[in-house]
């Protein structure tokens, strides 16, 4: 199907039928897109996969959205969900990174929009390693060609040179498949296995952003949501853990920013990633909205404020598909 999706991107974009569309207004609704990281992965040994946009394509992306739709946050999505003419995109980036601070933020500033930022407290406060990128350093820092087999992979995984890409992406699908109580045991038999040790904290170099930042974007008229403590898959997680994670979140962060937040990512954001338990946890804790990560276009009143979908951005993604999917979201954003 994704290639059906970039061939029919190309004639939208090649015959002008695209523009046609836009011009018509074919739709109505919102459209949320998520981003991880802004800039170049080349060279860098995390994980890759979370790169969303270089700067300059993402100024590209937003100085089109700013053209052509009205650009929201949280506080405007009653309004927007209902509108049965308005076309809205809402931007969101996860985690905390601080490329959203050095590289989106002036983008953002720049042209204008707003954009929600959901914060993995924890990796704010002790600069922990995400365990994305310690799979990822494990593996590219290891001078070994292959993984020999664990009780979890059940076979050597070899080592794809010279990025190492599908083994990484390997073993962070195994890792989300994982109860939690065995996630700390897979990550030291990778780095007794790649012979690389777990990956230093932070290298020495900052990469998540300082609350003193968040504060910054948060007068400056950015959105702040919650996105855990720890980034832990919260269905794998028993009830009161999951409760202290979602709230434990919300309360760090509305300390530092001295108001409250109302808006909520799920860590992995597949359908499997979140439970009931999860929903009672976000309902107590005094959420209003959770966005998942399948899908990305609402039409009309969400039957669940709690699963509103969005649609990733990554560096994989032409102009020609980003464009389409401004086009006709029904399609591309599913």
């Amino acid at each position: 199907m994704q290639g059906k999706k970039e061939i029919i991107a190309k004639a939208l974009h090649y015959t002008g039928a695209g523009r046609l569309l836009r011009a018509a207004r074919t739709w109505s609704g919102v459209l949320v897109l998520n981003y991880h990281r802004i800039g170049d992965p080349h060279g860098c040994l995390f994980d890759r996969g979370v790169w969303s946009a270089s700067a300059e394509g993402f100024d590209r992306q937003v100085g089109m959205l700013k053209r052509q739709f009205d650009v929201i946050s949280p506080a405007d999505l009653d309004r927007a969900l209902l509108d049965r003419r308005g076309q809205y995109v809402m931007l969101t980036f996860e985690d905390g990174y601080l490329d959203n601070y050095e590289l989106a933020f002036p983008v953002l500033k720049a042209h204008r929009v707003p954009a929600t930022f959901f914060l993995t407290s924890g990796f704010l406060d002790r600069g922990t390693v995400a365990w994305w990128d310690d799979i990822a350093w494990m593996v590219r820092s290891s001078v070994r060609s292959r993984l020999q087999s664990t009780r979890w992979t059940n076979r050597v995984i070899e080592f794809d040179e010279p990025i190492r890409e599908q083994a990484i992406y390997t073993l962070l699908s195994i890792y989300k498949q994982l109860p939690h109580e065995e996630t700390d045991c897979f990550l030291d038999e990778i780095a007794r296995l790649t012979g690389s040790d777990r990956c230093p904290k932070a290298l020495d170099e900052p990469v998540w952003m300082s609350w003193e930042m968040v504060r910054e974007m948060r007068r400056a008229g950015m959105a702040i949501g919650g996105h855990t403590v720890t980034h832990p898959i919260l269905s794998r997680l028993p009830e009161a853990r999951q409760r202290w994670e979602v709230a434990e979140c919300k309360r760090r962060i509305e300390a530092e920013l001295g108001e409250p937040i109302d808006a909520f990512s799920y860590p992995v954001g597949s359908l499997d990633s979140f439970d009931e338990a999860t929903r009672r946890a976000l309902d107590a804790a005094g959420y209003r909205w959770s966005f998942s990560f399948f899908g990305g276009f609402t039409r009309g009143a969400p039957q669940d404020p709690l699963t509103i979908p969005r649609m990733a951005v990554d560096h994989a993604l032409t102009s020609e598909r980003f464009t389409a999917l401004l086009t006709w979201p029904q399609l591309f954003a599913g």
